[in-house]
């Protein structure tokens, strides 16, 4: 059992999550479990998803708590200890293709991971497409879109990724980032200091409120593990942090990403490990990777967003 301490000064006991390690084989099987009980998540009454007769439902694959079928977005804050906290905070956008979310290892515990760094962390569970109502049936589903995602590049282009029309997730990061700012006094949030972390897909849902939100002012993204093609650099973009390892099926040696962002003369830092995967979170054991959330906060720190 998992404690988690979500608002300042408040432990929240009994947060029924059912994913430790100790009590699960941390294999690749899909396990259905029952949805835990999220305490502190806020709901973002931002509507629901056209076509889902499927109600909401959780499994549990590699140890990791994941959610399925969501058509109702909240937003779950762990903020900082008063006595550490530096103002600044980080939006989270768990990944999963848009189909699933990685609540446990893209989520909850890299807002732990910042909390305990006097940031502000705010867990976003966003609306996505649906998916088939068996588990088994979803499955097939999963490993399709790992696949598409996956195709080998030709000799004269770099692969073309799927594209969604994620309308309904860009509504529920701007209504996320509306209630941060109407609560950013009581919060001790500095609206100027407000950035947003993905993975996988929260990292192409990132770099998708950054190009096209008009409503959302971020002041440094860190896209984790997520596409690496050219884009178009909005005038106004932020600093980017981009983490991602060479054995990543998304990388395919492209660092497009990168250069768009040195053309614009906007401040960017990669790092590129040898290993570590996709989905890797905070960590795998024996991964070059495994450092990747240190050189984060170092690289929030030399940006002057950890000065209290």
């Amino acid at each position: 059992m998992r404690q988690f301490k979500l608002f300042s000064g408040l432990s929240v006991l009994g947060f029924v999550c059912l994913f430790s390690a100790a009590a699960f084989a941390q294999d690749g099987k899909m396990y259905p479990i029952e949805a835990p009980k999220e305490p502190g998540a806020i709901p973002l009454n931002t509507g629901g998803v056209e076509n889902q007769p499927a109600k909401e439902s959780w499994f549990r694959q590699w140890g990791d708590p994941m959610a399925r079928n969501i058509t109702a977005a909240t937003l779950t804050p762990f903020l900082a200890d008063p006595k550490k906290a530096n103002g600044t905070s980080v939006i989270v956008a768990p990944g999963g293709g848009f189909m699933w979310l990685s609540m446990g290892n893209e989520g909850w515990e890299v807002a732990e991971a910042l909390q305990a760094k006097g940031i502000n962390a705010f867990v976003l569970k966003y609306r996505l497409q649906p998916t088939l109502d068996k588990l088994e049936d979803f499955e097939g589903q999963m490993n399709q879109r790992f696949a598409d995602a996956a195709k080998p590049a030709d000799d004269k282009a770099p692969p073309k990724r799927p594209s969604w029309d994620l309308s309904n997730q860009l509504a529920d990061v701007e209504a996320a980032y509306a209630l941060i700012n109407s609560k950013s006094k009581e919060w001790n949030v500095d609206m100027k200091k407000i950035g947003m972390m993905g993975f996988s897909a929260g990292a192409g849902l990132t770099m998708h409120t950054t190009l096209n939100s008009k409503k959302v002012k971020l002041a440094f993204i860190a896209p984790i593990y997520g596409g690496m093609g050219p884009v178009a650099v909005p005038k106004d973009a932020p600093p980017l942090f981009v983490a991602i390892a060479v054995d990543d099926f998304l990388f395919n040696g492209e660092t497009g990403l990168i250069k768009s962002w040195y053309d614009a003369k906007v401040p960017v830092e990669l790092h590129l490990y040898q290993n570590g995967g996709h989905g890797f979170g905070l960590g795998n054991p024996d991964r070059t990777s495994n450092k990747w959330f240190d050189a984060y906060i170092h690289w929030l720190d030399v940006n002057g967003f950890l000065k209290r």
